[in-house]
């Protein structure tokens, strides 16, 4: 099965056509082929049971998937998202349909009132917290680095880092001993990226804020990790490059194609249950064989 399912998702690489999304973040309901968000035959076996999980950038792609692999695995899950009301009813669909709670909150994690409102909805609406993923991101393609504006740069900080920073302050209440923060950083943080520069240096920056606080953290007894993706097949990418790069993304990988969200997902869920309860201030490396990564 799991080698049918690599063939498939082979397949999804050699059928994806050239396509551009003209708007940030993309969506999801646009892209050809559909990213697969779960894989099949994935079996839960209880690991999240009654915990509830908050998700930034939880409507599409990796945050899609991990929404749908915590519900299997038995946790309600909030998530939070900017305006792309059609995909986060969605995922809200995908998540209720394995038997648990979904909670969708809008806005913009750039603002700092926004995370603290996030996460107080979603702890009035379930009760407690236990997981937090931090997974929001906005990228902008910039060839030329005098391309990156001021503006560009805080704005990419503001979503990528500081709503890092915002979020986890205001759940920290809220988190227990035995509690998870799971932080998205990117392959980009460890080989860099000359034409994603300002995005490279807040992945960067993430894999700094994930050690430093697991060593702030760890007298609480919470644990904070990371998983550092390399290409993955998600609406950032198809709003990210021209139509010809998307058609060819991924493909430079030792696996010759990019990731599917499924093939991530499940990165978060171990970091965020008791089989990884000796792990913090670490790092996963989903990435198509990039040894430069580490």
């Amino acid at each position: 099965m799991a080698d049918k399912q690599r063939d498939d998702f082979r397949k999804l690489q050699e059928q994806r056509p050239p396509q551009h999304q003209d708007r940030q973040p993309g969506r999801e309901g646009e892209m050809t082929p559909r990213p697969v968000v779960i894989r099949e035959g994935y079996r839960g076996s209880g690991r999240l049971t009654g915990k509830a999980v908050l998700i930034t950038g939880g409507d599409s792609g990796i945050g899609r998937s991990v929404a749908v692999h915590c519900a299997r695995e038995g946790a309600d899950v909030a998530i939070v998202y900017l305006e792309e009301h059609a995909d986060a009813e969605e995922t809200r669909t995908l998540v209720e349909g394995e038997g648990r709670r979904c909670l969708l909150l809008a806005g913009d994690l750039g603002v700092e009132a926004l995370c603290r409102q996030a996460v107080e909805a979603a702890v009035g609406h379930f009760g407690h917290l236990e997981v937090l993923v931090n997974n929001a991101a906005e990228q902008h393609l910039a060839e030329d680095f005098h391309q990156i504006s001021g503006e560009q740069l805080e704005k990419t900080f503001r979503t990528n880092l500081f709503a890092y920073f915002h979020t986890t302050r205001a759940a920290l209440p809220h988190l227990q001993r035995g509690a998870a923060v799971i932080n998205t950083t990117s392959i980009t943080a460890y080989r860099g990226s000359g034409h994603l520069v300002d995005y490279s240096a807040t992945k960067g920056a993430i894999v700094a804020f994930t050690r430093s606080l697991a060593k702030n953290l760890a007298p609480q007894g919470i644990r904070v990790n990371g998983v550092a993706p390399g290409p993955v097949w998600t609406p950032l990418i198809a709003a990210t490059f021209p139509a010809e790069a998307v058609q060819d993304f991924g493909r430079s990988t030792l696996m010759g194609r990019a990731a599917q969200p499924a093939e991530i997902g499940p990165c978060f869920v171990f970091l965020a249950s008791a089989d990884a309860s000796y792990m913090t201030g670490q790092v996963l490396h989903p990435n198509g064989g990039d040894l430069t990564a580490s």
